[in-house]
């Protein structure tokens, strides 16, 4: 009996690892980009959850721990040079002046990245190469990915759940959990092919109740307060040319100052995105005036610039009923390079000023979360783009919020996968916390995500307008809330200092 293509290849993907290095290392490259496919906006989760289980395959047969980190170094390259495709656009605005740069980002990103694969491959082997070993070892590459030098939790392997019903597990682990459930899935898949029927029976049980078991969604209320999501759809290389503000300020008005959309009430909340107003926020009185008579009585939330002495900050503000500012808040988690330098101002005290935030060049940052009354919505936490990224700056708040909100600019990230990926991530985050959130970005996809992850009303990518969606309720706090990664991280750790111990029981480990 024959197996089937895709088994006979992934078994040959196995004899690669013990017979050549660079058949190892192709067949790792491959099966990583392979992987990728599962992030949004493909959404191509089994076939994602199927190469890993050949990536764990090849980790899993490497003759000594030296090989199985280069065949998981190849895995996160594949793997980060096609789900970070993305960040090539940036440079792309201005072909001319940074085009040059995108391939070099894209590559230097993606093989740092796969240093963390390559570690976890490298210890997993040392640990015995077990199921639980691999999972661990996977799952705090990934915790570590999100922590050092600030951190870069895009694109895990869990976030390929966003779109199913697994992602109610985040409010019990965060995306950690379900970055350890993907590799516990595929070890299962592997091992069915290995010939396992029990493996095989609960791969098969799973992936069939994740095709066809609905998503949960959140309450819902007919009382609900009303918030207006204003997407003006300013594409990044027009954004800023002097004929092209004034366009794109009227539109924001235009949209402001629209009746409500079908039976729906007034609106008692406004926003709009990331950087919406031309001028510095130090002066743009009048501008927030013309806003504030065209709102009425809602409140108005917008994103804006504003400088104190020499530094700059990205900040959102909040616009009471007659246009004046209620409050203000600064973005505290900046985008290395992007916003800043890093160690700017360090180097500006050694006389190396042109990189230092203190001198005007870059964003500086704010003292970090905090939340903003928006009367009878509740207690909002905002975010500012990048941040809505970090779960740590959620917990960090000062307490919890009745609901998130995010402002963003996502036209740096092109029409392709980042403005989704963005997205998805933003499901995360309201799925791990239990908390409404309300999401706006300058071209989309603004979205209203209800306390279980779903998307409840949006505007598409690309598209200029306004919807009218109610907000939905909060949640209790569910355990990831009161809990954060802490107890996943301590039972990772238990089970990788478990399968080490069991492998020296069993025989030295040798290179």
């Amino acid at each position: 009996m024959s197996l089937p293509p895709l088994s006979a290849a992934l078994m040959g993907a196995n004899s690669f690892a013990t017979r050549g290095r660079r058949r190892a290392i192709l067949a790792a490259t491959l099966l990583g980009a392979l992987a990728a496919l599962g992030q949004a906006p493909v959404g191509a989760w089994p076939l994602s959850v199927i190469a890993f289980a050949g990536i764990l395959g090849l980790l899993r047969a490497a003759p000594h721990p030296r090989r199985a980190a280069l065949i998981g170094w190849a895995a996160g390259l594949g793997y980060f040079l096609a789900a970070l495709a993305w960040i090539v656009e940036p440079f792309l605005v201005d072909v001319a002046r940074h085009g040059w740069m995108a391939p070099f980002a894209l590559g230097f990103m993606a093989a740092g990245l796969a240093l963390f694969w390559g570690g976890a491959g490298w210890l997993a082997h040392r640990a015995g190469g077990t199921a639980l070993a691999l999972i661990a070892a996977f799952t705090l590459a990934e915790a570590l990915r999100g922590r050092i030098f600030t951190g870069f939790p895009w694109a895990q392997p869990g976030h390929i759940w966003v779109d199913t019903p697994l992602l109610q597990l985040a409010a019990f682990g965060g995306a950690l959990s379900l970055t350890a459930a993907t590799i516990l899935l595929a070890l299962l898949i592997w091992q069915a092919l290995l010939g396992n029927r029990w493996a095989l029976a609960t791969a098969l049980l799973v992936q069939a109740a994740l095709l066809v078991a609905p998503s949960p969604q959140g309450p819902r209320s007919d009382e609900a307060p009303i918030v207006r999501l204003i997407q003006p759809n300013a594409a990044q290389h027009e954004k800023w040319k002097p004929e092209m503000i004034p366009v794109f300020f009227r539109r924001q008005l235009g949209f402001t100052g629209a009746p409500p959309q079908g039976n729906r009430r007034a609106p008692s909340l406004i926003v709009w995105p990331e950087t919406a107003i031309p001028d510095l926020l130090n002066y743009a009185t009048d501008i927030l005036n013309v806003i504030g008579d065209i709102a009425g009585e809602a409140t108005v939330v917008l994103g804006a610039q504003r400088i104190e002495g020499m530094r700059l900050y990205n900040s959102l503000a909040v616009l009471g009923a007659d246009g004046a500012l209620a409050h203000v808040y600064d973005k505290h988690h900046l985008v290395p390079f992007g916003e800043y330098v890093p160690f700017g101002d360090l180097l500006g005290r050694v006389g190396i000023s042109g990189l230092a935030a203190r001198t005007g060049n870059g964003y500086s940052a704010g003292p970090g979360p905090e939340l903003i009354d928006l009367g009878p919505l509740g207690l909002a936490l905002p975010l500012i783009c990048y941040e809505g990224v970090f779960p740590r700056n959620i917990s960090g708040a000062p307490a919890r919020a009745d609901l998130l909100l995010l402002i963003t600019n996502d036209a740096w990230f092109g029409e392709l996968s980042g403005p989704y990926q963005h997205l998805a991530q933003a499901r995360l985050r309201a799925a791990e916390q239990g908390l409404p959130m309300i999401r706006v970005a300058n071209t989309g996809v603004s979205a209203m995500i209800d306390a279980r992850g779903a998307i409840v009303g949006a505007l598409p990518l690309g598209k200029a307008g306004y919807a009218d969606v109610p907000l939905p309720p909060p949640l209790p706090p569910t355990l990831y809330a009161r809990m954060g990664d802490l107890p996943i991280l301590l039972l990772l750790a238990l089970g990788l200092g478990g399968a080490w111990a069991t492998r020296r029981q069993r025989r030295p480990v040798s290179d």
